[in-house]
């Protein structure tokens, strides 16, 4: 049965409580002090009109920036120099440009106006980060997120040209400042750049700090 939340207070059902899709709870608000309780149980936001619904997976699937695999083809693009990488200089844009790209098997988006004001406190807090990939003066990709633990719970990515969002997950692996990047969504592309499916169990090991 689907949780409903009081606006009243930031208590949330047990993650293993969720239904087989991870749903697990509907209501509430997008608070930055909900927000933050909400990722330091593993447990996200994910809709597209209102009631709000949050997520926990019973499995993520996540990258470990130790198995991290870069094809030869994307070796020689960051090689090249095409890209210049910034970290937090321009998380609006980011998080506007992650809104505007179509998904497959996906009408609109669910990154909607709400989202976005949530989200950009959360970075003026300190909590969300975005990496920005340029080409000259121009942004043309990157990706945003929240940091909870040793985790960065990846919310979505963008490209403008090809490789862009590539290069800055790259980029963000190659840091070394997180043990783990929650993908949340399967894509072969990642699969093939070494993410993986783990347990909650396991996920919920790496929230620990």
């Amino acid at each position: 049965m689907i949780a409903k939340l009081n606006k009243h207070d930031l208590l949330f059902p047990s993650p293993e409580l969720a239904a087989e899709d991870g749903w697990l709870a509907v209501g509430g608000d997008l608070s930055p002090e909900r927000l933050v309780v909400a990722y330091n149980k593993g447990i996200f936001p994910w809709y597209n009109e209102p009631p709000i619904r949050w997520y926990s997976p019973h499995e993520r699937f996540v990258l470990l920036p130790s198995k991290l695999k870069i094809s030869k083809s994307m070796a020689k693009v960051i090689a090249s120099g095409q890209f210049k990488i910034t970290f937090d200089q321009d998380f609006g844009n980011v998080i506007r440009g992650c809104s505007m790209i179509s998904r497959e098997g996906q009408a609109g988006t669910w990154i909607n106006s709400e989202m976005q004001l949530a989200y950009l406190v959360l970075h003026r807090l300190g909590y969300a980060h975005s990496v920005e990939v340029w080409s000259g003066d121009e942004l043309v990709g990157g990706l945003y997120g929240v940091v909870s633990g040793n985790i960065f719970c990846g919310e979505s990515m963008f490209s403008k040209v090809s490789n862009a969002s590539k290069a800055a997950l790259i980029w963000l692996c190659q840091q070394r400042n997180y043990k783990l990047i929650d993908c949340q969504i399967f894509t072969e592309h990642l699969s093939r750049m070494g993410a993986e499916m783990i347990s909650r169990e396991e996920y919920m090991s790496f929230l620990k700090p």
